[in-house]
Formats: structure tokens, C-alpha cells, sequence
């Protein structure tokens, strides 16, 4: 959630601040705002709450000069949504601004402290406090050294932070900060830029430093990059990566949303991701940092994830018992501290997260972790903190993912976690080296049976007539459908706010066939698999009672169609359990559609963010 943008250097800073934030509105927000240390030595700045247009329009009028600044993207935690509330914030000298992404637990009892030694707090937001303790540093222990000031002010503090920080005092620096909260930062021939986002600052360089937990950095016009640690050592050597994707690949390109886009570079994505993964010795899975004696030895598997990371965790869970015969456990993320665990030394904990910055996830893998669990990670985004905190690692090789409802990361990582259960499979002795290249062939059908539903994205515009008018819709399958049923309901709810359930077809008899009426919208997901002759009674059973069915379906099953309103229909595909490939990207670009008629954003829902970064 929310969004930091931060540069200094030689060129104007307004224009690189306001694109870096429209860059970020797919985190998430409702309100936004810009300082900059300008040339008459005081701080200007705009801020107000709405979208970041509005900051745009205001900022060309306030004509706002001046080659260092920060910008901010917020969602409202502490304090409403207001012009007030917005960042950055200043201290009360009004010399020094802030913003901030994260979470301050111990807010209330500093707040009640500054304003004991006289400061004045203007804001509702825990993040306000923390300008003001950076204010007292500066005054005291730091003299005056705004990395310094921020650093000591950061040892107050508890929760999460990324921090941006700008001071008249010291015209041209700009101090980050961070512990649990994203923040890269990255420099050229012109200056230097942080952001809490790789996407915002690719197109300045595609070398990318990335500020440990508990690190912090000063950077400077000359594009001067100086990091140190919590306790105030340098750091030499920070850690970088090298980003393979471009600036490009984060924009349109000619398609009418980020989410269109997305769902048709999906072939291409899962492309990517299976390329030379089978060799001699079955799956090539070397990210996974563990021998094969210890992979043999795995008892149990707890998977930990969050929304539809979490439906790729059931569809995991399916694959995984199947063909390696492993007990596993799907966590969400959320509920899991209050879980009870059950481990060995031969447990196995594999988070799944598009992002790799969920609050949640990233909490249940450090509990895993300290409780002895080596911990695996799917995601896919390079060098983010699950990647950085596992013992291992898949990158799905998605791309940037700027739509906030998933789609090519969805499909990726179903991809990646069916390469997983075909590795484990093999490794402890369930699976032989055939069976395994016999699955591993019929994975690589998945991308050209995307494209194929792609080249009939028609029966998805057709379909999405049976949602006119309507408040509700249920979405049925079985087994591993189910999963997909899940997910479907999900889409259309993230991008039509329309209501939508999902159920196991044979639950719908204990309670949700009550709401099914004359046109009641109702999806099924049935193709031909051992789930098909139940579910084509279950479709008879809501038809009887005068719902519109949209079926997904195998290509040419006749029986289905008869009892269906509408179909959209998926290739047949050697491996039943790789159905919920071509079936979710029918029922992405059903959600679009049906999002699309309702005058719906289908890129920024309201009240969604792509990156939940606090708990």
C-alpha cells in the first residue's frame, strides 16, 4: 500500500515526482502530495486527498521549482482521508518533511510525549511523529546531521517503516530509512531516486540497490549513494540486483487497461517459466537450495498465502498430495498466528506472494522460520523481502504486474507450483522419470491453450450479459475447479464490485441455492475431468430453477452446452488437473468484461492496493 517517490539531483524534481506517483497509483490510495526544497531555501509543496490528477493540476499551478523532493501516495490507517492527513509532513519549523509507508504501533504513546515537550501535531497520522522526532535528533544528538537525526529517530520507533526525508538545512540531501516496508533506490548521470517501487524509477536504471531491514541511505545530487546500517556503520557494499524487465514493459502499450494487457502476455509469461525445466534428472528446480535427500525426507508441507496467491496455494495443495504424496496445509496468511503448528525437522513451509511484500505472509514466514522450518518462496518480484528471507526461491518471471487484480502472476504461479509437486514427486520416489516428462510435456500445452481462450475472448464479451442488472452471482465447481470457482468469484468482486460466491457444487445444496431465481447468474467450471458428471447434475439442478448458467467447458462436450446459456470454452488439455490454466484466464477476461460494462476503473479498485503491506 501507498507510495514514495524521492529524488535529488540536477534536473527539476516535479516532473519525475508526479510520474513516479501515477506510476504507483496501482498500490493503492486516497490521498497524495509533494515537497520540494526549493531555490529560495524554504520548502513548497501541495498535497490533497483524491487521486494524484488532482495533485498534478495543483502542483502546475503552484509552479513548484526546485531539483530535490519527495512525493507520497497515501492509504488512510490513522486519520481520515483529508488534505491534513496527507504526506509529507513537516516538523514545526516547517524546515524538515517526511513520508512514510508502514505502520507505527508505539505512536500513541510518543504523540502524547511530543506534545508534552511542546510540539504541535497537526495531522491525525502516526506517521506525523516521526518528523518531529527527527526534529528533536537534529536539534540534539545529530547536530544537525539529517542521516544521523533519522537514524536515531528510527530507534523509537516500533513497527514499519520506509522512509523519505528532506531538510532545508541540508539543500540537495535526501535520507531513506526502512524495516518492513519496500524501498529501492537506484542513481545516473543526473541525480538519485528512491521509490517504494522498482516500476517507478526502471526507467532512470535497471540497477537496483535495495535498503536492507533496519538500513538507511543518503543520497545526493551527483547521484552519491551512502548507506548504513542501524547502527550507524557504513555499509560498503549494499546489496543490488540487476532487473531484466524495462520501463516498456510497465506501460499500456496500447491496450485500453494494464489488466487487458496483462492477461494476454500470460502465454508468453508461462513460456518463460517453463523453459529448460526438464532435464536428465527430471524437474530443474536448483532454486529450491535443498539436497535431494532432504527433499526425499519432506513429511509435511504448510503453504502460506494471501487472496489468490491463496487459490494457487489449494491448487498446489492438490497437486502436490496427488502426485507426491505429502500432506499439506494451506494457511492464509492472515489467520495463521492463530493457528497452531505442527512441525518436524523434515516440515517444509512455502510461502505465495505476487509481490513478495505482504505483511502477512512475510509475518508467518518469519514465524515458520524461527520455529526451525526452512522456508521456500513463489513470487515475483526480484530481490523482495520473501525472496531475500527464504532459503529458496522461484520467480515466476511474470513481469510487472501493474493491475491490481492478478492475472499473469495468478497463471505463473499455478505454473511454478505444478512444477514443484512434478519435483518432489520424483525426488522421494512417488513419481518415475517418464511420468514425470509426460506431465511435464503436457504442463507445456498451457500457454497455446491461453492463447486459444485469449482468440476467443467473444464468448467472454457475450457472457457478460447475464450480469446486467444483477446484484449477485454464484460460481460452482469440484475438486481443483473449485479452486478456480474461488478465484473467478473473486475477480468479478475486486473489478465489478459485484457480489459473487463461491462454492463446491455439492455445498450449493446446503444453503446457497436458496438465492438462485429466474436469470440468477451462476458459473460453472466443468471441464471434462472425473468432476464432470457431478457437476453437469449440479447444472441441471440450478437450471431447473431458472438460472442463466455460464459454463466453462471442454471444446465440442455437447451435454454441457445443452444446459448451459452460455459457454466458454477451454482446449482439451492431457492432464485434467492443468485445466485451471485456460479456465482462469476465462474467467479473468470475464470479470473485465462485466467490470468494463459497469463503468468500472478495472486497473485501480477502489479500496484494494496491489501491495498489502501492513497487517
Amino acid at each position: 500500500m501507498c507510495g514514495i517517490v524521492g529524488y535529488t539531483g540536477t534536473n527539476q524534481a516535479s516532473p519525475f515526482l508526479l510520474e513516479g506517483l501515477q506510476t504507483l497509483e496501482y498500490r493503492g490510495y486516497d490521498s497524495a502530495g509533494v515537497d520540494i526544497l526549493s531555490p529560495d531555501g524554504g520548502l513548497h509543496g501541495v498535497k490533497c486527498a483524491g487521486r494524484v490528477a488532482t495533485l498534478v493540476e495543483r502542483c502546475a499551478q503552484a509552479n513548484l521549482v526546485g531539483t530535490c523532493g519527495i512525493a507520497h501516495t497515501r492509504w488512510a490507517t490513522h486519520g481520515a482521508p483529508s488534505d491534513r492527513n496527507a504526506h509529507p509532513h513537516r516538523d514545526c519549523s516547517g524546515t524538515i518533511s517526511l513520508v512514510h509507508n508502514g505502520i507505527i504501533e508505539n505512536f500513541r504513546e510518543l504523540r502524547e510525549e511530543l506534545l508534552a515537550n511542546g510540539h504541535e501535531l497537526v495531522s491525525d497520522t502516526d506517521s506525523e511523529i516521526i518528523v518531529h522526532l527527527v526534529e528533536e535528533s537534529m536539534q540534539g544528538p545529530a547536530k544537525g546531521d539529517l542521516l544521523e537525526a533519522v537514524r536515531i529517530a528510527t530507534t523509537r520507533l516500533q513497527g514499519s517503516w520506509a522512509l523519505g526525508v528532506i531538510c532545508t538545512e541540508q539543500p540537495g540531501v535526501l535520507v531513506c530509512a526502512r524495516k518492513n516496508s519496500p524501498l529501492v533506490i537506484t542513481s545516473d548521470e543526473t541525480g538519485a531516486y528512491c521509490a517504494s517501487d522498482i516500476t517507478a524509477i526502471i526507467g532512470k536504471s535497471r540497477h537496483i540497490t535495495q535498503l536492507e531491514d533496519g538500513q538507511l541511505a543518503r543520497l545526493t545530487p551527483d547521484g552519491g549513494i551512502y548507506v548504513i546500517g542501524a547502527d550507524g556503520r557504513h555499509v560498503p557494499n549494499p546489496q543490488t540486483i540487476d532487473v531484466s524487465w524495462s520501463a516498456s514493459e510497465a506501460k499500456r502499450g496500447g491496450y485500453p487497461d494494464f489488466m487487458s494487457k496483462e492477461v494476454a502476455e500470460q502465454p508468453d509469461a508461462m513460456t518463460r517459466l517453463l523453459a529448460n525445466r526438464l532435464g536428465d534428472d527430471g524437474i530443474v528446480l536448483d532454486e529450491l537450495n535443498m539436497t535431494d535427500e532432504e527433499v526425499a525426507a519432506i513429511d509435511r508441507i504448510y503453504i502460506i498465502a494471501c487472496g489468490t496467491s491463496w487459490h494457487v496455494g489449494l491448487v498446489a495443495k492438490e497437486a502436490i498430495e496427488r502426485w507426491a504424496k505429502i500432506p499439506v496445509s494451506v494457511e492464509i496468511a492472515s489467520e495463521f498466528s492463530y493457528s497452531s503448528v505442527l512441525i518436524t525437522e523434515h516440515t517444509l513451509c512455502v510461502v505465495i506472494t505476487q509481490s513478495g511484500e505482504t505483511a502477512d505472509t512475510l509475518a508467518a514466514a518469519r514465524r515458520m522460520k524461527a520455529m526451525g522450518c526452512r522456508v521456500f518462496s513463489i513470487c515475483n518480484v526480484i530481490g523482495c523481502t520473501a525472496a531475500r528471507e527464504s532459503d529458496g526461491t522461484i520467480y515466476v518471471q511474470a513481469g510487472p504486474e501493474i493491475c491490481v487484480a492478478s492475472t499473469k502472476a495468478y497463471t505463473s504461479q499455478m505454473v511454478a507450483s505444478f512444477l514443484f509437486a512434478l519435483y518432489l514427486a520424483h525426488k522421494n520416489g512417488n513419481m518415475g522419470l517418464d511420468e514425470v516428462k509426460e506431465k511435464y510435456d503436457a504442463l507445456l500445452e498451457a500457454p497455446e491453450a491461453a492463447r486459444t481462450v485469449l482468440e476467443r475472448s467473444w464468448q467472454d464479451r457475450n457472457a457478460a450479459r447475464a450480469f446486467q442488472g444483477r446484484v449477485s452471482s454464484l460460481y460452482l465447481g469440484r475438486g481443483v475447479n473449485a479452486t478456480s470457482a474461488r478465484e473467478g468469484a473473486l475477480k468479478i468482486k475486486e473489478l465489478s464490485y459485484l457480489h459473487a460466491e463461491a462454492y463446491p457444487a455439492g455445498e450449493m445444496k446446503h444453503g446457497s441455492i436458496s438465492m438462485v431465481e429466474d436469470g440468477y447468474p451462476i458459473v460453472a467450471v466443468v471441464p471434462d475431468d472425473d468432476t464432470r458428471a457431478k457437476m453437469l447434475s449440479n447444472i441441471q439442478e440450478v437450471k431447473a430453477r431458472g438460472a442463466c448458467v455460464i459454463s466453462v467447458a471442454t471444446d465440442d462436450d455437447e451435454d454441457i452446452a445443452a444446459q448451459s446459456d452460455y459457454v466458454l470454452w477451454i482446449p482439451r488439455m492431457t492432464e485434467p488437473m492443468f485445466n485451471a490454466i485456460p479456465a482462469a484466464v476465462h474467467l479473468q477476461l470475464l470479470a473485465r468484461f462485466v467490470a468494463v460494462d459497469r463503468g468500472r476503473d478495472v486497473d485501480k479498485p477502489r479500496n484494494l492496493a496491489k501491495s498489502v503491506t501492513v497487517e
